[in-house]
């Protein structure tokens, strides 16, 4: 048998190459027959594909662990970025991190998100917006439907954006309350505007809250002294039981119905001997302490924050038992002038004890000029003794 002396391969006797290892073939016969035993080495491609194999899948592996473990550190440093409101450029982490990584789950949650919180970022400016045209329903409209967007999620990044959604809602409250309280409103308007200011959780809420809370006290106890002067006594407790909804801890309030509620009892049993009662009384006080059981300690005149008339004035009792409900009577003038109104206040508290001293204080909403060209003159103190 003839063979190919450089493979070893069997070879034909016309052949002038080697099939097998294409060298060409010696024209001599004897080495030919000579030639090296064919040597079988099929064996070793398996072994050299399996090594291949096995070489290419760990590259492969070491390259899918150092692409998982690149997208581990761009969506930490997404998550981070969230958390600092950057939202345009935890989007670019998440995406990249989703390049590297497609079936990462975590990331693809955090985009959709990051994509929610830049969309919600962009309704706020849309409020602020028509905020600043006077359009407040219509932006407070869109701010509810910011916060629908990402009712679905949970997490520190949520409840940051949610706060953030919350103070804009309420600095856009506060802004437009304070464009309502610039017309002026009345009574009954700003009753209802307490109720949209309490509402409010921030600072400058609370000061317009208490703001008009006072103006409610104010105006409450101004009308309800009207009222009993009148001899109106009941429809006076309605009027600052109503005001007391919203003002419950007034002391101001408080005292008056105590005061009133007293006037309305003892004036439909005894007028009369309560009336020739205070008469002899003051005729007995006169005697004793030689002066009026009540001292005039100070009475000014004065405007509130609405520009309103404010007669104030404090009163000390100077009697030897305790004195109830204290009325003073007093007019007012132009100064130089001659007196053009005279009214009448209660003093708070509604019990005085000897040596001490109570307050009176009436609004005059019908008058709104400067108080210093006004004066108060004290004509009476009237009380009555337990």
């Amino acid at each position: 048998m003839l063979f190919c002396p450089s493979c070893g391969s069997g070879v034909k006797l016309d052949e002038s190459y080697c099939v097998i290892c294409g060298n060409k073939l010696p024209d001599d016969m004897d080495e030919r027959l000579n030639g090296k035993k064919p040597l079988h080495k099929f064996w070793l491609i398996p072994l050299f594909t399996c090594i291949f194999f096995v070489i290419t899948s760990g590259v492969y592996y070491l390259f899918l662990m150092n692409q998982i473990q690149d997208a581990k550190g761009l969506y930490e440093e997404g998550e981070q970025l969230v958390l600092q409101s950057e939202y345009k450029q935890a989007k670019n982490k998440f995406e990249d991190a989703l390049k590297k990584k497609s079936n990462f789950m975590q990331a693809e949650s955090a985009l959709e998100f990051t994509n929610k919180a830049i969309h919600v970022e962009s309704m706020i400016q849309d409020a602020n917006e028509l905020s600043m045209k006077d359009d407040y329903q219509q932006a407070l409209s869109v701010m509810t439907d910011a916060e629908k967007q990402i009712n679905n999620y949970i997490g520190t990044a949520v409840d940051q954006l949610i706060k953030k959604i919350v103070n804009s809602q309420n600095a856009l409250k506060t802004d437009h309350l304070k464009k309502q309280l610039a017309d002026q409103p009345s009574i009954d308007e700003l009753k209802n505007l307490l109720w949209e200011a309490d509402a409010i959780k921030n600072e400058e809420a609370i000061e317009i809250t208490n703001n008009i809370r006072e103006q409610i006290v104010d105006y409450t106890h101004s009308k309800a002294s009207e009222l009993s002067n009148k001899k109106q006594f009941s429809d006076a407790i309605a009027f600052i039981e109503d005001a007391m909804q919203f003002a419950p801890r007034s002391e101001k309030l408080q005292s008056l119905e105590k005061t009133i509620e007293k006037e309305k009892s003892t004036f439909e049993t005894t007028q009369q001997e309560r009336i020739e009662q205070a008469i002899s009384t003051a005729e007995k006080e006169q005697k004793v302490n030689e002066k009026d059981a009540v001292k005039l300690v100070s009475v000014k005149v004065d405007n509130d924050k609405q520009g309103n008339l404010v007669i104030k004035g404090e009163v000390k009792s100077v009697a030897t038992v305790p004195i109830t409900s204290v009325q003073v009577n007093y007019a007012i003038a132009m100064k130089k002038g001659d007196e053009f109104l005279k009214n009448d206040v209660f003093v708070y508290p509604d019990t005085l004890y000897p040596n001490e001293t109570g307050k009176f204080e009436f609004t005059h909403y019908d008058i709104q000029e400067a108080s210093n060209r006004y004066q108060a003159n004290v004509k009476k103190i009237t009380w009555y003794t337990d």
